[in-house]
């Protein structure tokens, strides 16, 4: 039996195995948006649904996603248990973020990695074409004005997104509590 992954051995995990500073910044942008999610719907397991933000995309330098998507997350779950830690709910959420690495999301944390990766690089996008590229100065509306802009940052799957229904939040909700999120950390995200 392995110690229990803490958020500071996750942190230790991430820095290991993934070196360029925009991963880096991105994944935690997904564990402060999944944090916020967990304050919502699973109050007791905050620190947990931060830890599988944190490492979603622990094998995005690790695995050969460009050339066969469906290693993304699985790679993950290897690099996880050669560490120690053989945790399948956690394997599985991330790589339920990744549909295509044959983990569909039908859980709430799972629907919610799901929803938080791409929500992230949105949130972000829309503040850097603000004129500050703050995320102080961004408005809900703005984001779901974006959002109905296929062509705007068009990398960010809207289907994927909007899974977050699947948790009972709406996604006007799920706006603010990802705003909210990356707001709490905006110095790491440079926004």
């Amino acid at each position: 039996m392995s110690e229990p992954l803490t958020r500071e051995k996750a942190n230790e995990l991430l820095h290991k195995y993934v070196k360029a500073d925009h991963y880096i910044v991105h994944m935690y942008a997904v564990e402060a948006i999944m944090r916020g999610l967990a304050e919502r719907l699973a109050p007791e397991d905050i620190e947990y649904w931060g830890i599988v933000g944190l490492l979603h995309d622990l094998d995005e330098e690790t695995c050969d996603w460009k050339n066969d998507m469906s290693t993304h997350g699985p790679v993950s779950g290897d690099i996880l248990r050669k560490e120690g830690y053989d945790d399948q709910v956690l394997i599985d959420a991330i790589c339920a973020h990744n549909p295509e690495s044959g983990v569909i999301a039908h859980t709430t944390l799972q629907y919610a990695i799901l929803a938080a990766d791409p929500m992230s690089g949105f949130v972000k996008a829309v503040a850097q074409i603000y004129p500050d590229k703050k995320l102080a100065s961004v408005k809900p509306k703005s984001i779901k004005k974006r959002f109905n802009e296929t062509r705007f940052a068009k990398g960010a799957n809207r289907q994927f997104m909007m899974a977050i229904e699947e948790t009972g939040i709406t996604f006007d909700e799920f706006i603010l509590i990802a705003m909210d999120s990356m707001k709490k950390i905006s110095d790491v995200l440079g926004l």
